[in-house]
C-alpha cells in the first residue's frame, strides 16, 4: 500500500505516526493486501461438502408454557389492575 494513503488515513483518523511507523504499516497493509489476492485465487469449493460443520435447522419450536405463577410473582409487589406501580415520573 502506497506511503502517502497511509498517511492520509492516519491524518484522517488523527493518529501520529513516525517515519518508522509509516514505512511498516505501509508494507504491512502490503502485506495483507497480497495475502487476500492469493485467497481470490483459491478455487470455489461451493456444493461439494467440504464445509467441516453441518449447517443443519438448529432453532428449535417455540412451546409456550409458563413456569411461574403470575400471582405469586406479584404477590408482594405494588401494583393496579395487575400492573405493577413504579415510582411517579416529575
Amino acid at each position: 500500500m502506497d506511503r502517502e494513503i497511509v498517511e492520509r488515513v492516519a491524518r484522517a483518523a488523527h493518529i501520529s505516526l513516525t517515519e518508522e511507523e509509516l514505512a511498516k504499516y505501509s508494507q504491512d497493509l502490503t502485506d495483507i493486501l497480497d495475502y487476500f489476492k492469493i485467497l481470490d485465487e483459491a478455487p470455489d469449493f461451493e456444493g461439494f461438502g467440504v464445509n467441516p460443520i453441518e449447517v443443519a435447522d438448529v432453532v428449535r419450536e417455540d412451546e409456550p408454557k409458563m413456569e411461574f405463577d403470575p400471582d405469586e410473582l406479584l404477590k408482594d409487589m405494588n401494583t393496579y389492575d395487575g400492573y405493577v406501580r413504579g415510582p411517579r415520573l416529575s
